[in-house]
């Protein structure tokens, strides 16, 4: 398990990658070296641009651990670190969080919103705010079966079985985009 240091050391050098590649010049340089690897002199001359320059950038790339160097007589030829393109973008954003207790639910607004809106299964009240009305009209979409049509009295009958205000809920269905209706038959939109 990780310490909270190294938590925190691990998520300061993911951000730093961003910030390395959110240079233009340091992209041209990673497209560069990824052709085939490069000496700062040769950068320098293929960019038009100053070679304490592009030293600097080949730094931040390096401090990343986005290149390696190695001698070779008089320069210094970067290469691209194996692999570390292959990463997918989730891949690198994906922070582990060990810190968590274990009990904790990926979703716990949904579930918090859930206990505060329903009680023994029916909708005390209808959630003025979008979010917690969504959380609750995607609850009461479960109760709709994919590729059945339903008609009217039947929708109002299942959706009587969370709250009175049947029109209101079968309003926000439509509006929501949990549902469709075309002349008085309504289906769950997958």
């Amino acid at each position: 398990m990780m310490t909270k240091k190294e938590i925190e050391r691990n998520l300061a050098k993911r951000a730093d990658l961003f910030k390395a590649l959110g240079h233009p010049v340091r992209l041209l340089i990673l497209n560069l070296v990824k052709m085939k690897p490069r000496h700062g002199q040769e950068l320098a001359e293929i960019l038009s641009l100053n070679p304490a320059t592009i030293s600097h950038h080949l730094a931040k790339l390096s401090d990343t651990d986005l290149l390696v160097s190695k001698k070779d007589q008089y320069y210094q030829v970067f290469s691209l670190v194996e692999g570390v393109l292959d990463k997918s973008l989730a891949d690198v954003v994906q922070m582990p969080q060990p810190e968590l207790p274990d009990n904790v639910h990926e979703d716990a607004y949904r579930a918090k919103v859930l206990r505060t809106f329903m009680k023994h299964g029916r909708l005390v009240q209808i959630p003025a705010q979008l979010k917690k009305r969504q959380v609750i009209l995607e609850e009461m979409l479960k109760e709709f079966e994919p590729d059945r049509r339903y008609t009217e009295h039947e929708v109002n009958q299942i959706l009587l079985e969370f709250h009175e205000d049947v029109a209101t809920l079968r309003r926000a269905m439509i509006g929501e985009g949990y549902m469709e209706r075309e002349r008085g038959i309504y289906w769950r939109v997958e």
